[in-house]
């Protein structure tokens, strides 16, 4: 059985392993549901969509019909300002059939100027803020990618009390000495506040180039050695407290599942090491030269 942990101080003890259900956005309904099935099955009780994830969230609709209640359901808006932000969390909430999210989240805020806009009075954070008070949502909390994330998230903190965060997480981007820094300073003060940490990328391998032959479930290469990939998720899982969202890549959730319920401890940096040497395995993100993930 996976663990399951407080989410921060939301009252809520969810899987640490956060089913992302951007592995939906392409699917076929058929398909979507025998996912969604093989995601109950494993006890999953917390899912992480986005309005941007195509067509995820209307592919959740007829799941949550059935079983909204055994979910803490978390969507994002990417919107800045605050007529946007409240306009796609109103569409997030009918294409899933719902009534009310129990997370919200500012979507990679990692960027000065639309972080600015989005904390104005009339941007995103104070839509949301509202929407919180009208019942449509319970939680409201900011995700990012790239080298910057941690540090803006510690910037969003400070401004509002904010229920998660969401960073990645994984051994090649912890041998960045800044990054790590600023990740272990959030950490810190998550930890101190009780803020949920959810991480992702733990099973990246690489950005995708041109001459590669494998099929593209997810916009980088991810860990498919089952060795090495249960030694990822290990990486993260085995630091207690912090959550792991799930690849958009479908074909391998069974291997996650089966690592998280093992109780794993984190390897050694030797044997990340090995594995970074074997597989070529890269930082996704690398400051201002690849923090983006439409970057090629």
């Amino acid at each position: 059985m996976i663990e399951r942990i407080p989410f921060g101080h939301t009252g809520h003890d969810s899987t640490r392993v956060v089913f992302g259900a951007a592995a939906l956005g392409g699917m076929r309904q058929e398909k979507a549901d025998e996912v969604l099935a093989m995601v109950r099955s494993a006890g999953i009780n917390h899912i992480d969509v986005a309005r941007s994830y195509g067509d995820a969230e209307l592919r959740l609709a007829s799941f949550l019909a059935d079983h909204r209640a055994d979910y803490f359901l978390a969507t994002k808006t990417g919107q800045r300002s605050g007529s946007d932000a409240k306009r796609e969390l109103e569409e997030s909430l009918y294409r899933m059939g719902v009534e009310q999210v129990d997370l919200i989240q500012l979507h990679n805020l990692t960027d000065p100027s639309g972080w600015d806009t989005a904390m104005a009075a009339d941007g995103a954070l104070a839509a949301l803020i509202r929407a919180k008070e009208e019942g449509l949502v319970r939680f409201i909390g900011v995700t990012g990618h790239g080298t910057y994330a941690p540090e803006m998230h510690l910037k969003s903190l400070a401004r509002y009390d904010f229920d998660s965060v969401l960073v990645p997480y994984n051994f090649s981007m912890r041998q960045n000495p800044v990054y790590r820094a600023d990740l272990e300073s959030l950490l810190e003060t998550c930890a101190e506040k009780q803020v949920a940490v959810q991480t992702i990328k733990a099973i990246a391998r690489r950005r995708w180039t041109d001459d590669d032959p494998d099929r593209r479930f997810s916009w980088y290469m991810p860990i498919r050695d089952p060795d090495a990939l249960e030694r990822a998720v290990a990486y993260v899982l085995g630091r207690p407290g912090i959550f792991l969202n799930t690849t958009s890549d479908a074909t391998l959730l069974p291997a996650i599942f089966a690592a998280a319920e093992k109780g794993l401890s984190v390897p050694d940096d030797a044997a990340m090491t090995r594995d970074q040497e074997t597989l070529g395995i890269e930082p996704l993100f690398i400051r201002d030269v690849s923090d983006d993930v439409r970057v090629a």
